[in-house]
Parts: structure tokens; sequence; C-alpha cells
């Protein structure tokens, strides 16, 4: 039988763990980007799972409430409070602020099996643009018969695509594909739509796919297409811009920076919108310059293996 004193260090030293552990939680939250980045990408890795961390203040809570442990409650509550700070925005309600513009981003997949049902769904949000990833060949006719006379101004390359309900002027590819990759890789656009608040550039994009594997979180490809990206838009000259796109990336990921750094991001709304069946994180994105994305949430499943996404934004 153990002494009574050495049983008391043990459970002091048992509560001031469960007391610390709570706190990393927090201070990774908030301090994600002083996790090193180098071989692996540790730091994006955590920075895509990012909100995911507060599911560990509950359970942290319900250790220290079988233990009985007064200090090891009061951190989950300060953990609590940093991640509702950071992710806990509440969404803004439907007519509750004014907008200007609507728009829908989806990534249909290159597999879908309805493709006019896709559409129909998408053109049923309200969206004033919609920007489409993964639109190939084959399902190009399929979009443009359904979306046609909703949005009858269209412009597409390669496998990304814009429809408008506004005119589109001054369309062209961006080229952001990475230089390890063939010539046949297009999945960058650039319009202006003449909108009735003035014209806007917008821009559609899917950057290159994640691969978790031995060698760890396999973003150098994306990082690459997002630098490229940021590129283009420093260069753009229109002062409002909208980009749209599978980024397949968060907007806490630093992999994201160039892009991050030079659009404002939604205001409310985590949207998680892939993988579709149990959405773990939100990799299409809606960001501007020059103006407020108010929101971004997410809209029914289609035949894809991302959710649709709608953002309102104000000028």
């Amino acid at each position: 039988m153990a002494p009574a004193g050495r049983g008391w260090r043990g459970r002091r030293r048992g509560d001031g763990v469960l007391a610390a552990l709570p706190l990393l939680l927090a201070s990774l939250i908030v301090g994600h980007g002083a996790v090193p980045n180098g071989p692996g990408r540790l730091g994006s890795l955590l920075e895509t799972f990012l909100p995911w961390l507060g599911l560990g203040v509950p359970l942290l809570a319900g250790l220290a409430l079988l233990r009985r442990s007064g200090v090891g409650l009061c951190s989950p509550l300060v953990a609590a409070a940093v991640w509702f700070a950071v992710f806990g925005s509440p969404p803004v309600p439907d007519g509750g602020s004014p907008y200007d513009l609507v728009v829908v981003q989806h990534n249909v997949s290159d597999t879908n099996a309805d493709p006019r049902g896709t559409a129909r769904q998408l053109s049923s949000a309200g969206g004033d643009v919609i920007a489409l990833q993964e639109v190939t060949p084959s399902l190009l006719p399929e979009f443009g018969a359904a979306l046609g006379e909703v949005y009858p101004h269209h412009v597409s390359f390669g496998t990304v695509g814009l429809w408008s309900r506004f005119p589109l002027t001054d369309a062209r590819r961006i080229d952001i594909r990475p230089a390890d990759l063939g010539d046949d890789w297009d999945r960058g656009l650039r319009a202006t739509a003449r909108t009735p608040h003035g014209d806007v550039a917008v821009y559609v994009a899917h950057l290159p796919s994640l691969r978790l594997g031995p060698s760890g979180f396999g973003s150098a490809r994306r990082d690459e297409s997002a630098a490229l990206l940021g590129a283009a838009l420093a260069a753009e000259r229109l002062d409002r811009v909208v980009l749209a796109g599978d980024l397949n990336g968060t907007l806490d990921d630093r992999g994201l920076a160039p892009l991050t750094s030079r659009l404002n991001t939604p205001e409310s709304g985590l949207a998680f919108s892939w993988p579709q069946r149990f959405p773990l994180a939100r990799i299409d994105q809606v960001l501007a310059r020059s103006a407020k994305v108010l929101n971004v949430r997410t809209l029914p499943a289609t035949g894809s293996d991302h959710l649709p996404l709608a953002a309102r934004i104000r000028f």
C-alpha cells in the first residue's frame, strides 16, 4: 500500500496534467503558426483540421469530473472560450444583413452521374454567379444546358467554369500550373462581371489535391499553385475581386497565405464542405477584395463528393 503522502502527490501531478492539456489545446488553436512546417508539412496538417481540436475540451472536462478535480475543470473552460472566440462566430441570418452579390461555389466531381440535377440544384440557390470545378468536356454541355436559361453568360477554360446572371468580359486563363505538371493541367480563369454595383474581377480556381502518406502531408504542389494564383491577384487592376474555388486547403492553412493575405475571408460560418458524406473541413472557399464576405453556408448534397457553398458579399 502506497504511503498517503505519495498518493496525494500522485493525485496532484494528475490534476496538473489535466489542467495543462486544455491550455495546450488553446495554445495550439491560437498559436498554430508556431508549429514547424518542415518535412511532412505538420503545420499545414494541423491547420487543416484545427477546429476539431475543440473535441478535446469536453473529453478533458469529463476526465476532470471523474477525478473530481476542481483545478482540472477550470482549464477546459478557458480552452472552450478560446475555441468560441476563434471559431464560434454566429452565422449571419438570412435577410439579416444587406448584401450585393451571392456567389455559389462547387466542385461538381468529374464522376458526377447527375450533372443536370446538380445544375438545377445549384441554380435554385439564388446565386448571381456560379463557379464550378471538375467540369470535364463530357459534363460541360450538360451543365451549360441546365444553367443557361438563368445564367446566360458563361466562360470556361480547362475544367473550371463560371456562369453569371451578368455579362462577362475580358475572360482569360490564369496559369496556376505547378512546374512538374503537363500543359493539359488547366484549372484557373478570370473574367470581369458587369454587376449593377460595378465591375468585379471574378477568379475561379482549382488548386492541386493534397495527399497524406508515409512522407507526410503532400501540399507542395498546392502551395506552389497558390503562390501563382496570389501573384495573379496581386497584379489584378480592378479594385473589386472575388475568388471562388476548390483551394484544397482551409483558411487557417499557411499554404494559402498568398491568397488569405490579399483577400478578405468570411466573417462567419464553418461550412465544412468535404467529404460530402462526413464533412471534416472547408476546402472550398469564397474570398474577396474591397468587399466583405458576410457569411458562407453549405447547400444540400449533389452528385459530388463535395458540398456546394453559397456566400453573400457586400462591397
